[in-house]
């Protein structure tokens, strides 16, 4: 069961990962694109659609290796925000606001599941030493 600050980290995480998907889509295609028309650089987006399965699910293993990923996108939001004009910086900026977003929810709702796996292998050490020990 998890609790209510736990359940608003999960939707605090889901909600940045699909709003940085928009986001990317919205910013390659019309609202900032490279070429007029849009641009291939759309294609940044797949990265991000590949975990959003497991991060629906609440898959703690692909939430671990998807808060790793999404540091891609702080370091793009960072460049563009401090490179680009105009909307093109804002939108890095935002960018770098929902990376954040989704990294610190990501980590804050896994806390309590990292806690468990420690407190376990505590345990099977333990009762491993013990088992020698007789």
């Amino acid at each position: 069961m998890q609790n209510p600050v736990q359940k608003t980290f999960y939707i605090g995480a889901v909600s940045s990962v699909l709003a940085l998907i928009v986001l990317c889509v919205a910013w390659e295609m019309a609202l900032a694109p490279l070429r007029p028309g849009g641009s291939w650089l759309v294609l940044k987006v797949i990265p991000l659609l590949v975990p959003l399965r497991g991060i629906l699910k609440r898959d703690v293993y692909t939430l671990q290796w998807s808060s790793m990923l999404i540091l891609l996108y702080f370091a793009e939001g960072i460049v563009r925000g401090a490179s680009d004009k105009g909307l093109s910086a804002t939108l890095g900026w935002i960018e770098v606001a929902l990376v954040c977003v989704f990294f610190f929810c990501t980590l804050l709702y896994l806390r309590p599941y990292k806690q468990a796996a420690k407190k376990w292998a505590k345990q099977a050490i333990q009762k491993a030493s013990e088992s020698v020990h007789e």
